[in-house]
């Protein structure tokens, strides 16, 4: 497995920039996309950092226009408990294929991945081009989570698939969760068209 590591005086912006290129090789297939990245534990750490702050942005953004109801705090708490089903459902996964090594790697290539698509998804969200958003992010986001797993895991098409089921169905549990803690409102659902459903 390759292993990426930055300058120890690289900056946060430096940083970002570079794995944004390592996003970019992912998107095209390169195999030699681990090298952008950094898997050491301060790129661990700025690898959190972009996608909580990220996170933190697209909640209070949303919450000013109005999208999706609920609080921030909701908006927040509900990304958290969804990445945090995936990831564990993933350490578990690569754990059985004793694979636990690539799990760091995995982490730091998946949170900036997160990071970037999600930017540009937001642009695009605030360009009026919503109807693409759901579309783009469900095609790119498949095609980076297989990118990952070949190209800096470095997993064999067969754990790829697993992998890939298992995280879907660790979504699902995130999902039960979200709504179990924060159930939809009456107001949300007339808000989405659902208060009164056709006979």
């Amino acid at each position: 497995m390759e292993s990426g590591h930055l300058a120890s005086n690289t900056t946060i912006i430096e940083e970002m920039t570079t794995a944004g290129r390592g996003v970019l090789a992912l998107l095209t297939g390169d195999k030699t996309a681990a090298r952008y990245f950094d898997f050491s534990q301060r790129g661990l750490v700025g690898s959190f950092i972009a996608v909580l702050a990220l996170t933190a942005i697209g909640a209070l953004v949303s919450g000013l226009v109005g999208a999706g109801g609920g609080s921030v705090f909701e908006a927040v708490a509900s990304n958290v408990i969804l990445f945090a089903t995936q990831i564990g459902v993933t350490a578990i996964v690569l754990r059985q294929f004793k694979r636990s090594d690539g799990f760091i790697h995995y982490l730091v290539a998946d949170n900036w991945a997160t990071f970037w698509a999600s930017l540009v998804f937001l642009a695009l969200s605030f360009a009026g081009l919503g109807s693409l958003v759901l579309i783009a992010t469900t095609v790119v986001g498949l095609w980076l989570q297989v990118s990952i797993a070949r190209s800096i895991v470095t997993l064999a098409p067969a754990q790829i698939v697993i992998l890939l089921i298992a995280q879907a169905a660790g979504v699902l549990i995130g999902l039960f969760v979200v709504m179990g803690m924060f159930p939809i409102s009456p107001a949300d659902l007339e808000a989405a068209g659902l208060s009164n459903p056709p006979v």
